[in-house]
Protein backbone atom coordinates (compact mmCIF):
# COMPACT_ATOMS: atom_id res chain seq x y z
CA UNK A 1 0.00 0.00 0.00
CA UNK A 2 1.01 3.66 -0.03
CA UNK A 3 1.87 6.24 2.55
CA UNK A 4 -0.05 9.52 2.55
CA UNK A 5 0.65 12.48 4.80
CA UNK A 6 -2.20 12.44 7.28
CA UNK A 7 -2.07 15.62 9.30
CA UNK A 8 -1.14 18.23 6.70
CA UNK A 9 -3.74 17.28 4.12
CA UNK A 10 -6.54 17.40 6.65
CA UNK A 11 -5.57 20.23 9.01
CA UNK A 12 -7.19 23.49 8.01
CA UNK A 13 -4.70 25.65 9.88
CA UNK A 14 -1.62 24.13 8.24
CA UNK A 15 0.12 27.01 6.37
CA UNK A 16 -0.40 26.66 2.64
CA UNK A 17 3.15 27.62 1.61
CA UNK A 18 4.70 25.19 4.13
CA UNK A 19 2.37 22.46 3.00
CA UNK A 20 3.23 22.91 -0.67
CA UNK A 21 6.98 23.10 0.06
CA UNK A 22 6.68 19.93 2.13
CA UNK A 23 4.93 18.08 -0.67
CA UNK A 24 7.42 19.33 -3.25
CA UNK A 25 10.35 18.21 -1.11
CA UNK A 26 9.02 14.78 -0.23
CA UNK A 27 8.00 13.31 -3.57
CA UNK A 28 7.98 9.86 -2.01
CA UNK A 29 4.43 10.66 -0.90
CA UNK A 30 3.38 10.02 -4.49
CA UNK A 31 5.18 6.73 -4.95
CA UNK A 32 4.02 3.31 -3.77
CA UNK A 33 5.59 1.51 -0.85
CA UNK A 34 5.44 -2.08 0.29
CA UNK A 35 2.54 -1.92 2.71
CA UNK A 36 1.44 -5.53 2.70
CA UNK A 37 1.40 -6.11 6.45
CA UNK A 38 -2.23 -5.79 7.47
CA UNK A 39 -1.42 -5.29 11.16
CA UNK A 40 1.05 -2.58 10.17
CA UNK A 41 -1.73 -0.79 8.28
CA UNK A 42 -3.95 -0.81 11.37
CA UNK A 43 -1.19 0.50 13.62
CA UNK A 44 -0.23 3.34 11.30
CA UNK A 45 -3.78 4.53 10.67
CA UNK A 46 -4.11 7.50 13.02
CA UNK A 47 -6.42 10.08 11.43
CA UNK A 48 -6.52 13.65 12.66
CA UNK A 49 -10.00 15.17 12.78
CA UNK A 50 -9.81 18.96 13.11
CA UNK A 51 -12.58 21.05 14.62
CA UNK A 52 -13.25 22.68 11.25
CA UNK A 53 -13.10 20.90 7.92
CA UNK A 54 -14.44 21.47 4.43
CA UNK A 55 -13.62 19.11 1.58
CA UNK A 56 -13.67 21.91 -1.02
CA UNK A 57 -11.10 24.09 0.71
CA UNK A 58 -9.10 21.43 2.57
CA UNK A 59 -8.81 18.87 -0.22
CA UNK A 60 -9.70 20.34 -3.64
CA UNK A 61 -8.03 23.69 -3.00
CA UNK A 62 -5.00 22.08 -1.38
CA UNK A 63 -4.42 19.98 -4.49
CA UNK A 64 -4.79 23.17 -6.51
CA UNK A 65 -2.00 24.68 -4.43
CA UNK A 66 0.16 21.63 -5.09
CA UNK A 67 -0.45 21.98 -8.83
CA UNK A 68 0.62 25.62 -8.71
CA UNK A 69 3.80 24.76 -6.84
CA UNK A 70 5.19 22.26 -9.31
CA UNK A 71 3.39 19.14 -8.13
CA UNK A 72 1.04 18.99 -11.10
CA UNK A 73 -0.12 15.51 -12.05
CA UNK A 74 -0.04 14.46 -15.70
CA UNK A 75 -3.75 13.68 -15.31
CA UNK A 76 -6.70 16.02 -14.76
CA UNK A 77 -8.83 15.89 -11.62
CA UNK A 78 -11.89 15.01 -13.74
CA UNK A 79 -11.83 13.39 -17.16
CA UNK A 80 -15.31 13.06 -18.65
CA UNK A 81 -16.28 11.63 -22.05
CA UNK A 82 -19.61 11.19 -23.78
CA UNK A 83 -18.53 8.30 -26.01
CA UNK A 84 -19.13 10.41 -29.13
CA UNK A 85 -15.86 12.31 -29.17
CA UNK A 86 -16.65 15.03 -26.65
CA UNK A 87 -14.36 15.33 -23.63
CA UNK A 88 -14.05 17.52 -20.56
CA UNK A 89 -10.77 17.68 -18.65
CA UNK A 90 -10.50 19.78 -15.51
CA UNK A 91 -7.44 20.19 -13.35
CA UNK A 92 -7.98 20.74 -9.62
CA UNK A 93 -7.50 24.44 -10.26
CA UNK A 94 -10.24 24.41 -12.93
CA UNK A 95 -12.49 22.30 -10.73
CA UNK A 96 -12.08 24.87 -7.98
CA UNK A 97 -12.70 27.77 -10.37
CA UNK A 98 -15.90 26.28 -11.80
CA UNK A 99 -17.21 25.13 -8.43
CA UNK A 100 -16.78 28.64 -6.98
CA UNK A 101 -19.02 30.00 -9.74
CA UNK A 102 -21.64 27.33 -8.99
CA UNK A 103 -21.39 28.05 -5.25
CA UNK A 104 -22.21 31.68 -6.04
CA UNK A 105 -25.18 30.58 -8.16
CA UNK A 106 -26.56 28.64 -5.21
CA UNK A 107 -25.90 31.41 -2.70
CA UNK A 108 -26.90 34.41 -4.82
CA UNK A 109 -29.34 33.37 -7.56
CA UNK A 110 -31.06 30.79 -5.34
CA UNK A 111 -30.73 32.74 -2.07
CA UNK A 112 -29.56 29.64 -0.21
CA UNK A 113 -27.76 29.82 3.11
CA UNK A 114 -25.44 27.39 4.93
CA UNK A 115 -27.42 24.41 6.19
CA UNK A 116 -30.07 24.60 3.47
CA UNK A 117 -30.64 21.37 1.56
CA UNK A 118 -30.21 20.86 -2.17
CA UNK A 119 -31.45 17.83 -4.12
CA UNK A 120 -29.27 17.03 -7.13
CA UNK A 121 -30.65 14.51 -9.62
CA UNK A 122 -28.35 14.40 -12.62
CA UNK A 123 -26.99 11.74 -14.96
CA UNK A 124 -23.24 11.44 -15.49
CA UNK A 125 -22.64 15.02 -16.55
CA UNK A 126 -19.63 17.15 -15.54
CA UNK A 127 -22.05 19.44 -13.72
CA UNK A 128 -22.84 16.63 -11.28
CA UNK A 129 -19.29 16.85 -9.93
CA UNK A 130 -19.44 20.64 -9.86
CA UNK A 131 -22.59 20.69 -7.76
CA UNK A 132 -21.05 18.16 -5.36
CA UNK A 133 -18.09 20.43 -4.67
CA UNK A 134 -20.12 23.66 -4.87
CA UNK A 135 -22.67 22.56 -2.27
CA UNK A 136 -19.85 21.66 0.12
CA UNK A 137 -18.09 24.95 -0.64
CA UNK A 138 -21.26 26.92 0.15
CA UNK A 139 -22.01 24.95 3.32
CA UNK A 140 -25.17 23.47 1.81
CA UNK A 141 -26.42 19.94 2.45
CA UNK A 142 -26.19 17.86 -0.73
CA UNK A 143 -28.90 15.23 -1.36
CA UNK A 144 -28.09 13.15 -4.47
CA UNK A 145 -30.76 11.12 -6.26
CA UNK A 146 -30.82 8.61 -9.09
CA UNK A 147 -32.33 9.67 -12.41
CA UNK A 148 -34.61 6.63 -12.16
CA UNK A 149 -36.76 8.34 -9.53
CA UNK A 150 -40.40 8.87 -10.36
CA UNK A 151 -42.51 11.94 -9.56
CA UNK A 152 -43.78 10.15 -6.45
CA UNK A 153 -40.22 9.46 -5.28
CA UNK A 154 -39.20 13.06 -5.90
CA UNK A 155 -42.19 14.40 -3.98
CA UNK A 156 -41.33 12.18 -1.02
CA UNK A 157 -37.75 13.48 -1.01
CA UNK A 158 -38.78 17.11 -1.37
CA UNK A 159 -41.21 16.85 1.52
CA UNK A 160 -39.14 14.79 3.94
CA UNK A 161 -35.85 16.60 3.29
CA UNK A 162 -37.43 20.08 3.20
CA UNK A 163 -35.03 20.86 0.36
CA UNK A 164 -35.11 24.48 -0.80
CA UNK A 165 -33.52 23.81 -4.19
CA UNK A 166 -33.53 21.03 -6.76
CA UNK A 167 -31.11 20.59 -9.65
CA UNK A 168 -31.90 18.26 -12.53
CA UNK A 169 -31.80 17.85 -16.31
CA UNK A 170 -34.55 18.23 -18.87
CA UNK A 171 -35.47 14.54 -18.66
CA UNK A 172 -36.75 14.80 -15.09
CA UNK A 173 -37.94 18.41 -15.14
CA UNK A 174 -41.55 17.46 -16.06
CA UNK A 175 -41.71 15.05 -13.11
CA UNK A 176 -40.48 17.78 -10.78
CA UNK A 177 -43.00 20.25 -12.19
CA UNK A 178 -45.83 17.80 -11.56
CA UNK A 179 -45.13 17.76 -7.80
CA UNK A 180 -43.36 21.05 -7.03
CA UNK A 181 -46.61 22.79 -6.08
CA UNK A 182 -46.99 20.20 -3.29
CA UNK A 183 -43.51 21.00 -1.95
CA UNK A 184 -43.86 24.03 0.35
CA UNK A 185 -40.14 24.35 1.12
CA UNK A 186 -38.92 24.42 -2.49
CA UNK A 187 -37.66 27.88 -3.47
CA UNK A 188 -35.53 27.33 -6.58
CA UNK A 189 -35.29 24.92 -9.50
CA UNK A 190 -32.15 24.76 -11.66
CA UNK A 191 -32.19 22.97 -14.99
CA UNK A 192 -29.11 21.68 -16.82
CA UNK A 193 -30.25 22.00 -20.41
CA UNK A 194 -29.42 23.66 -23.69
CA UNK A 195 -32.88 25.19 -23.70
CA UNK A 196 -34.60 27.09 -20.92
CA UNK A 197 -37.79 25.97 -19.20
CA UNK A 198 -40.52 28.13 -17.74
CA UNK A 199 -40.33 28.39 -13.98
CA UNK A 200 -36.73 27.18 -13.89
CA UNK A 201 -33.38 28.92 -13.49
CA UNK A 202 -31.21 28.14 -16.51
CA UNK A 203 -27.83 26.87 -15.37
CA UNK A 204 -26.06 27.80 -18.59
CA UNK A 205 -27.07 31.46 -18.31
CA UNK A 206 -26.37 31.61 -14.59
CA UNK A 207 -22.91 30.08 -15.00
CA UNK A 208 -21.88 32.64 -17.62
CA UNK A 209 -22.85 35.51 -15.34
CA UNK A 210 -21.56 34.05 -12.06
CA UNK A 211 -18.59 35.53 -10.22
CA UNK A 212 -15.62 33.17 -9.78
CA UNK A 213 -14.64 34.64 -6.41
CA UNK A 214 -16.15 32.82 -3.45
CA UNK A 215 -15.10 32.50 0.18
CA UNK A 216 -15.55 28.91 1.27
CA UNK A 217 -17.92 28.59 4.22
CA UNK A 218 -16.13 27.59 7.41
CA UNK A 219 -17.83 24.35 8.37
CA UNK A 220 -17.31 22.29 11.49
CA UNK A 221 -16.25 18.70 10.94
CA UNK A 222 -19.45 17.58 12.65
CA UNK A 223 -21.78 19.76 10.53
CA UNK A 224 -24.05 17.90 8.14
CA UNK A 225 -22.55 17.67 4.64
CA UNK A 226 -24.74 15.22 2.75
CA UNK A 227 -27.86 13.07 3.06
CA UNK A 228 -28.40 9.86 1.13
CA UNK A 229 -31.71 8.05 0.97
CA UNK A 230 -31.45 4.33 1.60
CA UNK A 231 -34.13 1.65 1.42
CA UNK A 232 -35.84 0.29 4.51
CA UNK A 233 -37.85 -2.86 5.15
CA UNK A 234 -40.94 -1.45 6.81
CA UNK A 235 -41.23 2.06 5.41
CA UNK A 236 -40.08 4.54 2.84
CA UNK A 237 -36.37 5.28 2.34
CA UNK A 238 -34.41 6.59 5.31
CA UNK A 239 -32.39 9.81 5.21
CA UNK A 240 -28.84 8.80 6.06
CA UNK A 241 -26.93 11.84 7.30
CA UNK A 242 -23.17 12.28 7.00
CA UNK A 243 -20.99 15.02 8.46
CA UNK A 244 -18.14 16.80 6.68
CA UNK A 245 -15.59 14.54 8.35
CA UNK A 246 -17.38 11.18 7.99
CA UNK A 247 -17.19 11.11 4.19
CA UNK A 248 -14.86 14.05 3.47
CA UNK A 249 -12.14 12.61 5.71
CA UNK A 250 -13.26 9.06 6.38
CA UNK A 251 -13.18 7.91 2.77
CA UNK A 252 -9.40 8.19 2.84
CA UNK A 253 -9.40 4.52 3.88
CA UNK A 254 -11.23 3.59 0.68
CA UNK A 255 -8.91 5.51 -1.60
CA UNK A 256 -5.68 4.61 0.10
CA UNK A 257 -6.12 1.01 1.19
CA UNK A 258 -8.80 -0.51 -1.04
CA UNK A 259 -8.73 1.46 -4.29
CA UNK A 260 -4.95 1.66 -3.80
CA UNK A 261 -4.74 5.09 -5.43
CA UNK A 262 -1.83 7.43 -6.06
CA UNK A 263 -2.02 10.92 -7.49
CA UNK A 264 -0.87 9.42 -10.81
CA UNK A 265 -3.84 7.01 -11.01
CA UNK A 266 -7.02 7.28 -13.09
CA UNK A 267 -10.03 5.57 -11.51
CA UNK A 268 -13.30 4.71 -13.24
CA UNK A 269 -16.30 3.87 -11.09
CA UNK A 270 -19.46 2.84 -12.95
CA UNK A 271 -21.94 3.50 -10.11
CA UNK A 272 -25.10 5.52 -10.63
CA UNK A 273 -24.72 9.14 -9.50
CA UNK A 274 -27.61 8.72 -7.07
CA UNK A 275 -25.87 6.13 -4.90
CA UNK A 276 -23.40 6.55 -2.07
CA UNK A 277 -20.96 4.38 -4.03
CA UNK A 278 -20.43 7.37 -6.31
CA UNK A 279 -19.47 9.44 -3.27
CA UNK A 280 -17.09 6.65 -2.33
CA UNK A 281 -15.28 6.09 -5.62
CA UNK A 282 -16.17 9.02 -7.88
CA UNK A 283 -15.63 11.97 -5.55
CA UNK A 284 -14.07 11.74 -2.11
CA UNK A 285 -11.75 8.71 -2.18
CA UNK A 286 -9.97 9.61 -5.44
CA UNK A 287 -9.66 13.33 -4.79
CA UNK A 288 -8.37 12.84 -1.24
CA UNK A 289 -5.55 10.92 -2.93
CA UNK A 290 -5.17 13.51 -5.70
CA UNK A 291 -6.20 10.95 -8.33
CA UNK A 292 -8.07 11.51 -11.57
CA UNK A 293 -11.77 10.61 -11.68
CA UNK A 294 -12.74 9.17 -15.06
CA UNK A 295 -16.40 9.31 -16.11
CA UNK A 296 -18.37 8.07 -19.10
CA UNK A 297 -21.86 9.44 -19.76
CA UNK A 298 -23.09 5.98 -20.80
CA UNK A 299 -26.74 5.92 -19.57
CA UNK A 300 -26.72 2.25 -18.62
CA UNK A 301 -24.13 -0.47 -18.25
CA UNK A 302 -23.08 -1.82 -21.64
CA UNK A 303 -20.37 -4.53 -21.45
CA UNK A 304 -19.04 -3.82 -24.94
CA UNK A 305 -18.75 -0.07 -24.33
CA UNK A 306 -17.12 -0.65 -20.94
CA UNK A 307 -14.48 -3.02 -22.33
CA UNK A 308 -13.78 -0.72 -25.26
CA UNK A 309 -13.36 2.22 -22.88
CA UNK A 310 -11.00 0.29 -20.60
CA UNK A 311 -8.92 -0.50 -23.69
CA UNK A 312 -8.92 2.95 -25.25
CA UNK A 313 -8.18 5.11 -22.18
CA UNK A 314 -5.31 4.93 -19.64
CA UNK A 315 -7.57 3.88 -16.77
CA UNK A 316 -5.52 2.29 -13.99
CA UNK A 317 -8.26 1.39 -11.47
CA UNK A 318 -11.72 0.02 -12.20
CA UNK A 319 -14.57 -0.13 -9.72
CA UNK A 320 -17.89 -1.82 -10.46
CA UNK A 321 -20.58 -4.07 -9.02
CA UNK A 322 -20.43 -7.88 -9.19
CA UNK A 323 -23.28 -7.82 -11.69
CA UNK A 324 -21.06 -5.85 -14.05
CA UNK A 325 -18.22 -8.34 -13.77
CA UNK A 326 -20.64 -11.22 -14.33
CA UNK A 327 -21.69 -9.53 -17.58
CA UNK A 328 -18.12 -8.71 -18.59
CA UNK A 329 -16.81 -12.29 -18.28
CA UNK A 330 -19.50 -13.38 -20.76
CA UNK A 331 -17.81 -11.19 -23.41
CA UNK A 332 -14.86 -11.98 -25.65
CA UNK A 333 -12.30 -10.57 -23.21
CA UNK A 334 -9.35 -11.84 -25.23
CA UNK A 335 -10.09 -9.35 -28.00
CA UNK A 336 -9.44 -6.39 -25.65
CA UNK A 337 -6.10 -5.18 -24.34
CA UNK A 338 -6.07 -3.29 -21.05
CA UNK A 339 -2.67 -1.63 -21.30
CA UNK A 340 -2.99 0.59 -18.22
CA UNK A 341 -5.44 -1.28 -15.98
CA UNK A 342 -3.76 -2.67 -12.87
CA UNK A 343 -6.34 -2.74 -10.07
CA UNK A 344 -9.97 -3.94 -10.05
CA UNK A 345 -12.40 -3.74 -7.14
CA UNK A 346 -15.98 -4.83 -6.57
CA UNK A 347 -18.64 -3.80 -4.05
CA UNK A 348 -22.39 -3.53 -3.57
CA UNK A 349 -23.10 -7.24 -3.16
CA UNK A 350 -21.11 -10.47 -2.79
CA UNK A 351 -19.19 -11.53 -5.90
CA UNK A 352 -19.03 -15.12 -7.07
CA UNK A 353 -15.61 -16.81 -6.66
CA UNK A 354 -16.09 -18.28 -10.15
CA UNK A 355 -16.36 -14.80 -11.65
CA UNK A 356 -13.21 -13.70 -9.82
CA UNK A 357 -11.36 -16.74 -11.11
CA UNK A 358 -12.57 -16.24 -14.69
CA UNK A 359 -11.64 -12.53 -14.67
CA UNK A 360 -8.16 -13.36 -13.35
CA UNK A 361 -7.64 -16.14 -15.88
CA UNK A 362 -8.61 -14.01 -18.86
CA UNK A 363 -7.25 -10.60 -17.86
CA UNK A 364 -4.47 -11.44 -15.44
CA UNK A 365 -6.06 -9.11 -12.86
CA UNK A 366 -7.45 -9.91 -9.43
CA UNK A 367 -10.76 -8.48 -8.22
CA UNK A 368 -10.46 -7.03 -4.72
CA UNK A 369 -13.77 -7.21 -2.91
CA UNK A 370 -15.03 -4.46 -0.59
CA UNK A 371 -17.96 -4.27 1.79
CA UNK A 372 -19.66 -1.20 3.20
CA UNK A 373 -22.93 0.69 3.41
CA UNK A 374 -24.42 4.11 2.81
CA UNK A 375 -24.07 4.58 6.56
CA UNK A 376 -20.34 3.80 6.58
CA UNK A 377 -17.09 4.00 4.70
CA UNK A 378 -15.41 0.71 3.78
CA UNK A 379 -16.14 -1.81 6.54
CA UNK A 380 -14.12 -4.74 5.21
CA UNK A 381 -11.95 -5.21 2.17
CA UNK A 382 -9.21 -7.18 0.53
CA UNK A 383 -6.28 -4.82 0.23
CA UNK A 384 -3.26 -4.95 -2.07
CA UNK A 385 -0.70 -7.30 -0.60
CA UNK A 386 -3.27 -9.35 1.33
CA UNK A 387 -4.05 -12.94 0.49
CA UNK A 388 -7.29 -13.14 -1.49
CA UNK A 389 -9.85 -15.60 -0.21
CA UNK A 390 -12.46 -15.84 -2.99
CA UNK A 391 -15.93 -15.33 -1.55
CA UNK A 392 -14.64 -13.42 1.48
CA UNK A 393 -15.20 -9.70 2.11
CA UNK A 394 -11.63 -9.46 3.41
CA UNK A 395 -10.58 -7.95 6.72
CA UNK A 396 -11.84 -4.85 8.57
CA UNK A 397 -10.60 -1.51 7.31
CA UNK A 398 -8.34 0.25 9.82
CA UNK A 399 -11.06 2.80 10.65
CA UNK A 400 -13.31 0.24 12.36
CA UNK A 401 -13.28 -2.49 14.98
CA UNK A 402 -15.58 -5.00 13.29
CA UNK A 403 -16.92 -8.04 15.13
CA UNK A 404 -19.52 -10.79 14.84
CA UNK A 405 -21.92 -10.47 17.77
CA UNK A 406 -24.88 -12.37 19.19
CA UNK A 407 -28.33 -11.14 20.22
CA UNK A 408 -26.94 -9.85 23.52
CA UNK A 409 -24.15 -7.83 21.94
CA UNK A 410 -21.42 -10.29 22.94
CA UNK A 411 -18.59 -11.12 20.54
CA UNK A 412 -18.90 -14.59 19.03
CA UNK A 413 -15.96 -16.97 18.46
CA UNK A 414 -14.47 -17.65 15.03
CA UNK A 415 -16.71 -19.69 12.76
CA UNK A 416 -19.97 -18.65 14.45
CA UNK A 417 -22.70 -16.93 12.47
CA UNK A 418 -23.99 -13.67 13.91
CA UNK A 419 -24.54 -9.99 13.24
CA UNK A 420 -21.78 -7.98 11.57
CA UNK A 421 -21.23 -5.00 13.87
CA UNK A 422 -18.91 -2.03 14.36
CA UNK A 423 -17.75 -0.99 17.83
CA UNK A 424 -19.04 2.48 18.77
CA UNK A 425 -18.15 2.53 22.46
CA UNK A 426 -16.24 3.97 24.24
CA UNK A 427 -15.82 6.21 21.17
CA UNK A 428 -17.93 6.37 18.01
CA UNK A 429 -15.88 6.26 14.76
CA UNK A 430 -15.92 9.66 13.06
CA UNK A 431 -16.49 7.97 9.70
CA UNK A 432 -19.91 6.61 10.61
CA UNK A 433 -23.20 8.29 9.70
CA UNK A 434 -24.53 10.81 12.19
CA UNK A 435 -28.16 9.71 12.28
CA UNK A 436 -31.23 8.88 10.27
CA UNK A 437 -32.55 12.41 9.89
CA UNK A 438 -35.64 13.16 11.99
CA UNK A 439 -35.90 9.48 12.93
CA UNK A 440 -34.44 8.84 16.42
CA UNK A 441 -36.14 5.46 16.76
CA UNK A 442 -34.56 4.05 13.61
CA UNK A 443 -31.24 5.54 14.61
CA UNK A 444 -31.44 3.93 18.06
CA UNK A 445 -32.42 0.58 16.52
CA UNK A 446 -28.98 0.31 14.92
CA UNK A 447 -27.25 0.06 18.31
CA UNK A 448 -26.86 -3.07 20.40
CA UNK A 449 -24.70 -2.63 23.45
CA UNK A 450 -21.33 -1.24 22.37
CA UNK A 451 -21.94 -1.88 18.67
CA UNK A 452 -23.55 -0.43 15.56
CA UNK A 453 -25.51 -3.11 13.69
CA UNK A 454 -24.95 -3.25 9.93
CA UNK A 455 -28.08 -5.32 9.40
CA UNK A 456 -26.04 -8.11 7.83
CA UNK A 457 -25.21 -11.59 9.04
CA UNK A 458 -21.71 -12.96 8.69
CA UNK A 459 -18.92 -15.21 9.92
CA UNK A 460 -15.35 -14.40 10.90
CA UNK A 461 -12.82 -17.15 10.20
CA UNK A 462 -9.69 -18.05 12.15
CA UNK A 463 -7.55 -15.79 9.92
CA UNK A 464 -9.70 -12.72 10.61
CA UNK A 465 -11.48 -12.73 7.22
CA UNK A 466 -15.20 -11.94 7.13
CA UNK A 467 -17.77 -13.86 5.11
CA UNK A 468 -21.20 -12.50 4.16
CA UNK A 469 -24.15 -14.77 5.00
CA UNK A 470 -27.15 -12.55 4.23
CA UNK A 471 -29.26 -9.62 5.28
CA UNK A 472 -30.72 -9.58 8.79
CA UNK A 473 -33.72 -7.73 7.41
CA UNK A 474 -35.58 -8.03 4.12
CA UNK A 475 -33.68 -5.47 2.03
CA UNK A 476 -32.87 -6.88 -1.41
CA UNK A 477 -29.42 -6.32 -2.94
CA UNK A 478 -29.81 -6.54 -6.71
CA UNK A 479 -27.05 -5.38 -9.11
CA UNK A 480 -25.71 -3.17 -6.33
CA UNK A 481 -29.12 -1.54 -5.70
CA UNK A 482 -30.75 -1.70 -2.26
CA UNK A 483 -34.47 -2.29 -2.63
CA UNK A 484 -36.92 -2.27 0.25
CA UNK A 485 -39.86 -4.68 -0.14
CA UNK A 486 -42.29 -2.20 1.41
CA UNK A 487 -42.07 0.20 -1.54
CA UNK A 488 -42.68 -2.54 -4.10
CA UNK A 489 -45.54 -4.03 -2.09
CA UNK A 490 -47.08 -0.58 -1.69
CA UNK A 491 -46.95 -0.08 -5.46
CA UNK A 492 -48.47 -3.48 -6.19
CA UNK A 493 -51.35 -3.09 -3.76
CA UNK A 494 -52.51 -0.01 -5.67
CA UNK A 495 -53.31 -2.19 -8.69
CA UNK A 496 -56.91 -3.47 -8.67
CA UNK A 497 -55.80 -7.03 -9.41
CA UNK A 498 -53.78 -7.33 -6.20
CA UNK A 499 -55.33 -8.20 -2.87
CA UNK A 500 -52.05 -8.90 -1.06
CA UNK A 501 -48.39 -9.16 -1.96
CA UNK A 502 -45.08 -10.15 -0.41
CA UNK A 503 -41.76 -9.19 -1.94
CA UNK A 504 -38.50 -11.05 -1.32
CA UNK A 505 -35.16 -11.69 -2.97
CA UNK A 506 -34.70 -14.54 -5.43
CA UNK A 507 -31.41 -15.90 -6.83
CA UNK A 508 -30.30 -14.76 -10.28
CA UNK A 509 -27.14 -15.84 -12.18
CA UNK A 510 -26.35 -12.33 -13.45
CA UNK A 511 -27.73 -9.90 -10.86
CA UNK A 512 -27.00 -12.05 -7.83
CA UNK A 513 -30.55 -11.65 -6.62
CA UNK A 514 -33.67 -10.02 -8.00
CA UNK A 515 -37.04 -8.85 -6.71
CA UNK A 516 -39.73 -11.52 -6.63
CA UNK A 517 -43.36 -10.78 -5.81
CA UNK A 518 -45.80 -13.34 -4.43
CA UNK A 519 -49.27 -12.07 -5.24
CA UNK A 520 -52.75 -12.96 -4.01
CA UNK A 521 -55.31 -11.82 -6.56
CA UNK A 522 -58.46 -9.92 -5.71
CA UNK A 523 -61.54 -12.10 -5.74
CA UNK A 524 -63.50 -9.71 -7.91
CA UNK A 525 -60.75 -9.26 -10.50
CA UNK A 526 -61.20 -11.37 -13.62
CA UNK A 527 -57.90 -12.55 -15.09
CA UNK A 528 -57.81 -13.60 -18.72
CA UNK A 529 -54.08 -14.30 -19.06
CA UNK A 530 -51.59 -14.52 -16.15
CA UNK A 531 -48.60 -13.76 -18.40
CA UNK A 532 -50.24 -10.57 -19.61
CA UNK A 533 -51.15 -9.63 -16.05
CA UNK A 534 -47.55 -10.25 -14.93
CA UNK A 535 -46.27 -7.83 -17.58
CA UNK A 536 -48.95 -5.32 -16.68
CA UNK A 537 -48.02 -5.44 -12.98
CA UNK A 538 -44.32 -5.10 -13.77
CA UNK A 539 -44.94 -2.05 -15.91
CA UNK A 540 -47.23 -0.61 -13.27
CA UNK A 541 -44.54 -0.84 -10.58
CA UNK A 542 -42.04 0.83 -12.93
CA UNK A 543 -44.40 3.79 -13.23
CA UNK A 544 -45.33 4.05 -9.56
CA UNK A 545 -41.81 3.72 -8.19
CA UNK A 546 -38.26 3.71 -9.58
CA UNK A 547 -37.95 1.27 -12.53
CA UNK A 548 -35.09 -0.73 -11.01
CA UNK A 549 -37.42 -1.84 -8.19
CA UNK A 550 -39.92 -3.74 -10.32
CA UNK A 551 -40.36 -7.51 -9.66
CA UNK A 552 -38.50 -9.45 -12.31
CA UNK A 553 -40.22 -12.59 -11.02
CA UNK A 554 -43.90 -12.91 -10.14
CA UNK A 555 -45.72 -15.88 -8.63
CA UNK A 556 -49.47 -15.96 -8.01
CA UNK A 557 -50.49 -17.77 -4.80
CA UNK A 558 -53.71 -18.52 -2.92
CA UNK A 559 -52.44 -17.11 0.38
CA UNK A 560 -49.30 -15.78 2.06
CA UNK A 561 -47.62 -17.28 5.15
CA UNK A 562 -48.31 -15.13 8.21
CA UNK A 563 -47.60 -14.95 11.92
CA UNK A 564 -50.35 -15.25 14.53
CA UNK A 565 -50.52 -11.44 14.61
CA UNK A 566 -51.03 -11.31 10.84
CA UNK A 567 -47.55 -10.22 9.75
CA UNK A 568 -46.27 -11.68 6.50
CA UNK A 569 -43.42 -14.17 6.98
CA UNK A 570 -41.12 -12.89 4.27
CA UNK A 571 -38.28 -14.99 5.65
CA UNK A 572 -40.23 -18.17 4.91
CA UNK A 573 -40.76 -17.14 1.29
CA UNK A 574 -37.17 -15.99 0.95
CA UNK A 575 -35.82 -19.23 2.39
CA UNK A 576 -37.93 -21.18 -0.08
CA UNK A 577 -36.50 -19.17 -2.95
CA UNK A 578 -32.95 -19.79 -1.84
CA UNK A 579 -33.52 -23.46 -1.08
CA UNK A 580 -32.99 -23.14 2.66
CA UNK A 581 -34.72 -25.16 5.34
CA UNK A 582 -37.56 -23.28 6.97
Amino acid sequence: MKFLLKTSVFTTNFPQRIYCRFISKYQRLFTPQNFSDYEDIKLKYKPVVPEYFNFASDIVDKWTAIEKNGGKSPNPALWWIDGKGKEVKWSFEELGFHSRKVANILSDACSLRPGDRVIVILPRLPEWWLFNVACIRAGLVLIPGTTQLTAKDILHRLRTSKAKCIVTSEGLAPAVDSVSAQSPYLKAKIIISEEGREGWLNYKDLFKAADDHHSCVKTKSTDTMTIYYTSGTTGYPKMTEHSHCSYGLGLEVNGKYWLDLLSSDIVWNTSDTGWAKSAWSSVFSPWIQGSCVFAHSIPRFDPGVVLQTLSAFPITSFCSAPTAYRMLVLQDLESYKFKSLKHCVSAGEPINPQVMEEWKRRTGLHIYEGYGQTETVLICGTFKGMKIKPGSMGKPCPAYDVQIIDDNGSILPHGSEGDIAIRISPSRPFCLFSQYTDDPLRTASTQRGDFYLTGDKGIKDEDGYFWFVGRSDDVILSSGYRIGPFEVESALIEHPAVAESAVVSSPDPIRGEVVKAFIVLSHNYKVQDLEELTTELQEYVKKVTAPYKYPRKVEFVQHLPKTVSGKIKRNELRNREWGKLV
